[in-house]
């Protein structure tokens, strides 16, 4: 996949996470939130030649990005959206959890994706 098309993927990502979040489906909406900073984070590592097959890789993306930006809102997005992954597996997070960490997913994607058009 090039990196044009993790993109797309994180935008479509976004908006099938927003269609399962409004049909009451938490589980599949956070693993949607997921694979969009995930896609976002193939595309930035893609872009810069750096390593994104682990998801180890991507976390180390979402620093170095940040550190490379200094944009606070890349700071804490990706670890918000580590955890609706793992919410899709353990089902563990409050309404008010999804409610207050969507937002910030979001932003981190939207954010990942003007660092690439930027650079």
């Amino acid at each position: 996949m090039v990196t044009q098309e993790h993109l797309q993927t994180a935008r479509d990502f976004l908006e099938a996470a927003d269609r399962e979040f409004a049909a009451g489906d938490t589980l599949q909406g956070s693993e949607k939130l997921w694979g969009a900073a995930s896609h976002a984070m193939m595309a930035v590592a893609q872009q810069r030649g750096w390593p994104y097959g682990k998801h180890g890789n991507l976390k180390e993306a979402a620093r170095r990005l940040y550190r490379e930006s200094g944009e606070e809102l890349l700071r804490g997005g990706f670890s918000a959206a580590e955890q609706f992954h793992a919410n899709f597996y353990h089902d563990f997070m409050e309404d008010f959890q999804v409610e207050a960490d969507r937002p910030l997913v979001r932003d981190f994607v939207n954010r990942a994706l003007e660092a690439i058009a930027s650079n």
